[in-house]
């Protein structure tokens, strides 16, 4: 019994209990010896007794896939346990498959004994919890821990659809005739091979364009043009490519951005082949890429907006199906995407062509790509200067036209931005030379109020338009965030360093009031992770807009460890989940417009402790971000 006693001391967290109540546990303990390779749990199936303590020997632990490889295999040897959060926190099932190694040896705790532990004394019970919680934010582990039945009923759409790569499509082989070919001789060809897709190469063998049997069609025959001409006159030439290592809902994405129907595929920097759009959605038809091609087919802004009323149902059956929360972040934005761009191209129908170039560009969440269900309008124009006889006309055409497009918006159900970041405020359509001015006034400032105001325009993203403008604007901010902006970057850390975690000093989470509720306000949690990673992003003159990318390339640079990488991604996006799928219940169910506060009490004992732990990571990534700014920014 000493023996035992003495060992028990030094297995966590037995070690936290008192020598009495140890005492006690020893008594209760049941010696269980295991032969070489005995299966003793299996995960999801096997019900747990109780908790196993490792007094001899190995443990092996692993996630057996759908094709019963083995996964994240990990050992656990004498001093460690296991069973603990498969009793507390997975409806009493092993949560992993457990294979004891030759000579293992273990003491046995039942469950009605453990559980007693865990009710009277927090110590003890808060090692499962918080263990728990830091393994649920390996994405890897997390998918394997999904309750069996929702996996396996959804293995196929959310495994397949979000995780197949396009190297196990086979891809077209590419036909190709040179620019000076006639276009009678390039019809011959699509009609010897059989395509409707024909690629055009320059002398140097460099696809420039293609045509397709819609081209011949439109472009041709009903322009009568002869077709003796050379084919590089009637080419479409927007050429767009893809690597094959990366997922199939990457590239129907892609397409729909790009507004193309032939993507290319790269394979080590050679193309390998084609995809075609209707080719890719024939296969996802219970998808919602085929839902995002019957957007693009809408006629008016009635079925925009009947469309759009249907995408909190798609969000919550994703979230169900185990998918992403960064993966839904797509696509809402693309939805919201083709919305707009259907609205705009109507609306230019509708007002006439344009007097100038301009670019339609959207900011805030909207811009980084991470939209929610509670959105509204953050966008801006930007257009070609004029000389001065011609300014008030141009800018007369795009304030009726931002105006004409943010009512339609609205209506369809992205409501005004509040603190008016939009196109139709005459603050934010102006020409590109007074972009500039703003820009400059932004970074010069020294004001901590001003800087957090006007944040939100530097995560602005290209919608439609005169991309070379857009190119314009980000070469001139590299060209200026070159120049010594201490002050600037300084108060925008500063600002992202004012909202601290919701956690109290005992761990707890801590609230407000919000009717009969206790709640914290879920998006201002994620704030300081969107802010610390911006002001870096700039700092270091990256100029994507979406969080998730924005950390990719600061850890590629070296600025990011791989670990704060990790856990800062995984961190934000089970918030973003979180948000997302709580939101999209409120519509729903509630028939209310989403907003943004959770009460804990409403969450499951996983997900709290899971909060509890990413509010530790966002507290931890403010410390040392706190500590860099001191040093480099001031």
């Amino acid at each position: 019994m000493n023996d035992r006693l003495a060992f028990l001391k030094t297995v966590k967290p037995f070690d936290v209990l008192p020598d009495e109540v140890l005492e006690g546990v020893v008594d209760l303990l049941e010696e269980v010896k295991y032969t070489k390779e005995t299966v003793i749990y299996l995960q999801d199936v096997s019900k747990m007794r109780g908790v196993d303590i490792i007094a001899e020997g190995e443990y092996e632990l692993f996630f057996y896939d759908s094709n019963q490889n083995k996964r994240l295999i990990s050992h656990r040897h004498r001093g460690s346990s296991y069973g603990g959060t498969s009793v507390l926190l997975h409806k009493k099932r092993s949560i992993r498959t457990v294979i004891a190694k030759k000579g293992t040896v273990v003491y046995f705790l039942h469950r009605r004994h453990f559980k007693a532990l865990c009710q009277a004394y927090e110590a003890f019970f808060h090692h499962f919890t918080a263990v728990y919680g830091k393994r649920m934010l390996d994405d890897e582990y997390a998918h394997f821990v999904k309750p069996s039945t929702t996996r396996e009923e959804n293995y196929i759409a959310s495994d397949q659809l979000y995780s197949r790569r396009i190297e196990t499509v086979d891809p077209k082989e590419i036909v190709a005739c040179y620019l000076s070919t006639p276009i009678y001789e390039a019809a011959r060809q699509m009609a010897y091979h059989k395509i409707s897709c024909l690629f055009i190469k320059d002398e140097q063998e460099q696809i420039k364009g293609y045509v397709t049997d819609i081209t011949l069609r439109d472009r041709v025959i009903a322009s009568r043009l002869d077709a003796g001409r050379p084919v590089a006159d009637v080419m479409d030439n927007n050429i767009v490519s893809i690597d094959s290592q990366s997922f199939i809902y990457e590239a129907i994405l892609l397409m729909f951005r790009t507004k193309t129907r032939y993507l290319l595929v790269s394979h080590h920097g050679e193309y390998s082949g084609f995809l075609s759009r209707n080719r890719l959605l024939s296969e996802q038809a219970q998808s919602p890429f085929v839902f995002i091609q019957s957007v693009k087919l809408a006629q008016s802004v009635d079925e925009l907006k009947s469309k759009w009323e249907k995408v909190p149902e798609i969000v919550y059956q994703l979230l169900n199906r185990g998918v992403k929360a960064e993966i839904v972040n797509q696509v809402i934005t693309t939805v919201a995407d083709t919305i707009a761009l259907k609205v705009i191209e109507t609306t230019i129908d509708a007002l006439g062509t344009p007097p100038a170039k301009f670019v339609f560009i959207v900011l805030g969440s909207e811009g980084r790509k991470e939209q929610t269900l509670n959105t509204d309008q953050d966008n801006a124009i930007i257009y070609e200067d004029k000389a001065n006889e011609q300014r008030e006309l141009v800018r007369a055409y795009f304030l009726k036209f931002a105006d004409t497009v943010s009512e339609r918006l609205n209506y369809i159900g992205f409501s005004f931005c509040e603190g008016g970041f939009m196109a139709k405020n005459p603050k934010w359509t102006h020409s590109l030379s007074h972009w500039k001015r703003n820009y400059l006034e932004w970074m010069a400032e020294s004001n901590p109020e001003a800087v957090m105001k006007f944040a939100t325009f530097f995560d602005c993203r290209y919608l439609y338009g005169e991309a070379a403008i857009m190119d314009e604007l980000q070469s001139f901010l590299n060209e200026e965030l070159q120049n010594p902006l201490y002050k600037f970057l300084y108060h925008m850390g500063v600002n992202a360093l004012q909202y601290e975690p919701p956690l109290t000093f005992f761990n707890n989470i801590k609230t407000f009031s919000k009717g009969s509720q206790q709640v914290f306000n879920i998006k201002k949690t994620m704030t300081p992770i969107v802010d610390l990673v911006r002001v870096y992003a700039l700092q270091h003159r990256i100029f994507k807009s979406n969080t998730g990318e924005r950390m990719a390339a600061l850890c590629e640079k070296g600025v990011f460890t791989d670990k704060e990488y990790q856990e800062l991604l995984q961190a934000y996006y089970y918030l973003m989940s979180l948000r997302l799928k709580k939101q999209a219940m409120q519509i729903i169910n509630d028939k209310e417009r989403p907003d943004n506060f959770v009460d804990p009490k409403k969450l499951t004992k996983i997900e709290q402790v899971t909060l509890k732990e990413i509010f530790k990571v966002i507290a931890d990534f403010q410390l040392r971000i706190k500590i860099n700014f001191t040093k480099t920014l001031y």
